[in-house]
């Protein structure tokens, strides 16, 4: 019971009584947390322009959001997980949720850990990142690092292309932990391709991928062998 009076947990469901008021909604949590903060609460939904005697049901989804991660901040938790909480969110409702969270954690007593497929706003909320695929940990690490080792080569598919041996490849894209990937051109290989830095999304996608093409090989082999 200690416990669970220091952890708040959001999913996309965003379980609320939709019959009831939002100040109903506010009232129940008080009842059910010790260490609920009123004040916090209150200051939130007005904040976010959420009227206390507005049914949760009448609400968009975006603002239902709101709500649910205001009374999970009002919890005051040590620890915070979020299951999805961007989910089904439109722009501007994603960008209201994440500077909610970001405002409210920024005394660095609260640790947020988030799952999300929204990985453009994972970017600017998190410190470490961790990339999953099929239970499997393909990356764990600062997300400062994981920025600044990759690089993304830029340019055509045709003609020779020589990768720093090591380098994890994910078609034009390179994992090169010290150094950025240096193709070598050939004489039939005119193209100058650029070394960028990628965005988080692009490092994502790259790995998915490349764990796709090595499971769907796996499934290949064993078919084959099965056959034989």
């Amino acid at each position: 019971m200690e416990v669970l009076r220091e952890l708040g947990y959001l999913d996309q469901e965003r379980p609320l009584y939709r019959a009831f008021r939002v100040e109903e909604m506010l009232r129940f949590g008080k009842r059910l947390n010790p260490n609920w903060d009123a004040v916090a609460a209150h200051g939130y939904l007005s904040e976010l322009g959420i009227p206390g005697d507005a049914k949760v049901g009448k609400l968009s989804i975006g603002q239902q959001a709101q709500v649910a991660m205001a009374m999970c901040l009002a919890k005051r938790p040590a620890l915070l997980l979020l299951d999805e909480p961007l989910a089904a969110l439109d722009p501007v409702a994603r960008e209201g949720l994440m500077h909610l969270l970001l405002g409210s954690v920024a005394d660095g007593h609260t640790t947020v850990l988030l799952s999300s497929h929204a990985i453009a706003d994972l970017a600017t909320v998190c410190d470490y990142i961790i990339i999953l695929s099929a239970s499997r940990v393909l990356v764990a690490d600062d997300l400062d690092y994981v920025l600044a080792s990759h690089r993304l080569l830029v340019g055509s598919r045709e003609g020779a292309l020589e990768v720093p041996s090591g380098s994890l490849s994910c078609e034009d894209f390179q994992r090169t932990p010290d150094r950025a990937a240096r193709p070598r051109r050939t004489a039939r290989d005119r193209s100058v391709l650029a070394v960028v830095e990628p965005t988080l999304e692009e490092i994502v996608l790259a790995y998915l991928r490349e764990q796709s093409a090595v499971t769907d090989a796996r499934v290949g082999e064993s078919v084959e062998g099965q056959q034989r």
